[in-house]
């Protein structure tokens, strides 16, 4: 299985320009050790938009479910860093979903990812799963293609955090998440143009409204990272 543990938490935001640069050392500096140090928390990685625009994709990828309502990553998210508090203001238009692995195929990171985001329609959910883990093997398969994943979203019960009510309350979620990573972006633009095309994922049982968008790695730390030899 490509992905590590059983669960993760897939975000969306954007960062305009002005705070980018501080955006990137913060994030890279002290929240990925932060949020690497929590038990549970296996691998981050952050992600930058291809087309050179403000949107960032970052992952956390966990040991289990459990993770997302442990007491050690809840007080992460309750009492924010000055820096984090600082930063917390500019993630414009996020999306954060907390989610279960459904599906894990391949091995690695590569250095660009594909995201997209839908939702079955009503009544199809179990056939349309079926497909799309038929089809992600099949694509991970394919040249260039070094994982394909499928993640759903289960927003666990807790109450809003501190980080949340900094950037102005409840974020976004996504519903059902398709995962691509490849080595070649172009393999990537190729497959969405074909089995992952809308028209195509429409036929198979997805509701029209779905957002994709091609990824290039930009940073990535696991937790074993800050082990001490």
């Amino acid at each position: 299985m490509a992905l590590l543990g059983n669960a993760a938490v897939a975000m969306w935001w954007d960062i305009l320009p002005p705070q980018r640069d501080e955006f990137q050392e913060w994030h890279s500096r002290e929240h990925f050790p932060e949020r690497m140090g929590i038990d549970g928390f296996l691998r981050g990685s952050r992600w930058t938009n291809i087309d050179g625009g403000p949107g960032f994709f970052v992952m956390y990828e966990l040991a289990s479910y459990e993770t997302l309502t442990s007491a050690g990553y809840l007080q992460s998210l309750n009492n924010p860093t000055p820096w984090s508090a600082k930063m917390m203001p500019h993630h414009l238009h996020m999306v954060r979903s907390q989610c279960r692995l459904l599906a894990s195929y391949g091995a690695g990171l590569g250095k660009a990812m594909l995201t997209i985001r839908l939702s079955p329609l009503e009544g199809m959910a179990g056939n349309f799963q079926c497909y799309l883990e038929e089809l992600l093997q099949n694509l991970a398969g394919r040249r260039a293609i070094v994982g394909a994943h499928l993640l759903q979203t289960k927003t666990p019960g807790v109450p809003l955090t501190e980080e949340q009510k900094i950037r102005g309350g409840r974020d976004a979620v996504a519903d059902w998440i398709i995962l691509l990573s490849s080595y070649e972006t172009e393999a990537l633009q190729k497959i969405v143009d074909e089995a992952l095309s809308p028209s195509s994922l429409q036929k198979a049982g997805a509701q029209e409204a779905m957002t994709s968008a091609i990824y290039a790695l930009s940073y990535s730390m696991g937790a074993h990272d800050l082990k001490v030899p």
